[in-house]
């Protein structure tokens, strides 16, 4: 990685949008080492940032008035406007703030965002796929991230950036160049608008804001090469996975689930590995057709070819299951993951690669999160479209595997060639495929589960044995001799 590159004493700054961990509106700028200094050794660009080719004021080193950063502010930002050749139209509102004053706009503005339901709907969908421990509390985690280290942000409500006033203004710069990218493009896409053109689908909303995000990087990266006759189109090779910093360098990241490390670094990374590819041997001219025709999921963020070749994804709907219920469960959220989103849950059970290669296969997807109104126990269901049978076979063969870890207390385990379920003290778990779709249902009966199959007008999945065993603390593939446990696979796949 990049950050083992560079000089962990060098202070640099990185963004985060001011949102859950999907759907992101405000960019706050946060104190994270390494990243810049990565992109200067990787290019071979001269640091510290006094003797780069971008070169700061000698002003800079002083006593910064708030004249000062705005003059520097309008520097980087005229500088942002020849990379991108986004012109600036109107002009630019621009404050200095205290930090408190920062930190309590960014809150303010997280809960506007969302509204306490929303976000504890949020939480408890991630603790259903097994993304975060259960009881975690995402609503102090975000607050907490979002104001450890905040270094300026821009808002597109007020179309205003927001200047740190107690950061260097030697460091300022770098995150000048990126917070100023997103108020050009603000100012010819309407950048908050667009963003939520995209819902409800929130992978589609990711993969927008991953375009924002991406396209700052990719500016940031052109304005630390300015000078040097280069730029992020002239390199074939870039692999932005090297510039990915120390994320132990602040305690509350340091602590955090490995889910929200890659929700929070997703639209950075992914992005401006996505923005690479669309502007390579082109540049920024490409840009504004990105916005007219911007990808429609994490799918083809992950992969761009697909975004060229307009790949789309299945449309995957769920059968109502608010009567097949009862009334004592209410319905907290009904979404998508995409790829990225099943990419995380599987890498929660299997190792990275798997995990990678098996959502890979996705084509489309729809959850639904269930919650008892007095237990607060947690029904998931999902419904994965798959891009071969081929695939479908071997989702079926790793997600139980994955299911078998995700819960400690088994019992009454059945496995057939298509189906598979078994029970745990919240509920039974059950995983069924079909062509190219698998479903599984979790936390309820198995009543509950053949009334779903019915509604999507599928076989009815095989019957347990009349006196079904206890499965052992750890279940084979293939059931040792003398269980009470029908085991098969698909052939030649796992």
């Amino acid at each position: 990685m990049g950050a083992k590159l560079a000089a962990q004493t060098v202070p640099s700054r990185f963004c985060y949008p001011a949102n859950d961990m999907t759907s992101h509106q405000k960019h706050v700028c946060f104190g994270l080492r390494a990243i810049f200094m990565s992109v200067a050794l990787l290019f071979g660009v001269a640091v510290p940032a006094q003797e780069a080719s971008v070169t700061p004021s000698p002003a800079d080193s002083k006593p910064a008035t708030e004249a000062d950063f705005i003059a520097a502010a309008d520097e980087v930002l005229g500088q942002m406007s020849q990379i991108t050749g986004l012109k600036l139209v109107t002009p630019l509102k621009q404050s200095l703030r205290s930090r408190e004053e920062i930190r309590a706009y960014v809150i303010k503005q997280m809960k506007e965002e969302k509204n306490a339901a929303e976000r504890y709907a949020d939480q408890r969908s991630a603790e259903a796929f097994g993304l975060l421990p259960k009881g975690f509390d995402l609503d102090s985690f975000m607050i907490n991230v979002l104001t450890e280290q905040v270094e300026g942000l821009y808002d597109p409500k007020t179309r205003e950036f927001y200047i740190a006033d107690w950061s260097p203004l030697a460091d300022q710069r770098m995150v000048m160049a990126h917070e100023l990218t997103h108020a050009l493009e603000d100012q010819h896409f309407q950048i908050e608008a667009w963003l939520r053109a995209a819902r409800p689908n929130e992978d589609a909303e990711l993969a927008r804001d991953a375009v924002l995000e991406g396209s700052a990087m990719a500016a940031m990266v052109d304005y630390l090469m300015l000078g040097t006759g280069r730029s992020l189109k002239d390199l074939p090779d870039f692999d932005p996975s090297m510039l990915i910093g120390d994320l132990g360098s602040t305690p509350t990241l340091e602590k955090a689930p490995p889910f929200l490390k890659d929700a929070l670094i997703f639209p950075y990374i992914g992005g401006l590995n996505f923005s690479a590819a669309v502007m390579r041997n082109v540049g920024w001219s490409a840009l504004s057709g990105v916005f007219e025709e911007p990808p429609v999921s994490t799918q083809q963020i992950l992969h761009p070819a697909l975004y060229r070749s307009a790949k789309t994804p299945a449309n995957v709907a769920l059968p109502q299951l608010e009567k097949v219920l009862g009334n004592n469960w209410s319905k907290l959220d009904e979404n998508i993951m995409g790829e990225f989103g099943w990419k995380e849950v599987l890498k929660q059970f299997l190792d990275s690669e798997r995990a990678k290669n098996l959502a890979a296969a996705w084509e489309g997807d729809r959850y639904a999160v269930f919650e008892h109104k007095q237990t607060k126990k947690l029904i998931l269901v999902a419904r994965l479209h798959l891009d071969s049978e081929v695939h479908t076979a071997r989702f079926y063969g790793q997600y139980s595997e994955a299911l078998e870890k995700k819960y400690a207390e088994r019992s009454n385990l059945l496995r057939r060639p298509s189906f598979f379920s078994f029970d745990t003290p919240d509920g039974g778990v059950f995983l069924d495929c079909l062509g190219l779709e698998c479903v599984t249902l979790e936390g309820t009966t198995r009543d509950k589960f053949d009334a779903f199959i019915k509604a999507l007008d599928w076989p009815l999945a095989p019957q347990p044995p009349e006196k079904p065993g206890s499965v052992p603390p750890k279940t084979a593939m293939i059931p040792a001799s003398g269980e009470n446990i029908v085991a098969t696979t698909f052939a030649g796949l796992s």
